[in-house]
């Protein structure tokens, strides 16, 4: 077996291409023993008719705008730095946690 050859490399978006940006505002996960799909999607403001209708069917439908499977071993890392970028835009108090439980 031939020698193997360890090289070293970051990895950087490139913006040069035209991909689309998208907006969401709410992110739905749902997990397997391999990976996690984040489903973005876009919540928007709701009408009289969404409202009687959630009133009801305790259901309220927003559009789907991406879904990202990301694999299970990257996750660590991804929160990691999710958490760092968080930290110097203020969003939490000194010595504050983010809230515990269910979000919906």
């Amino acid at each position: 077996m031939p020698d193997q050859k360890q090289i070293n490399f970051t990895i950087v978006p490139d913006d040069r291409t035209d991909a689309p940006r998208t907006y969401a505002n709410f992110c739905a996960i749902a997990t397997t023993p391999f990976d996690f799909t984040l489903t973005f999607c876009e919540v928007l403001p709701l009408s009289q008719k969404d409202l009687r209708d959630a009133e009801t069917e305790h259901v309220v439908r927003a559009p789907v705008r991406a879904k990202v499977v990301v694999p299970l071993h990257i996750l660590p890392t991804l929160i990691t730095a999710l958490q760092e970028h968080v930290r110097p835009a203020g969003e939490l108090p000194p010595g504050s946690e983010w809230p515990r439980g269910p979000v919906h």
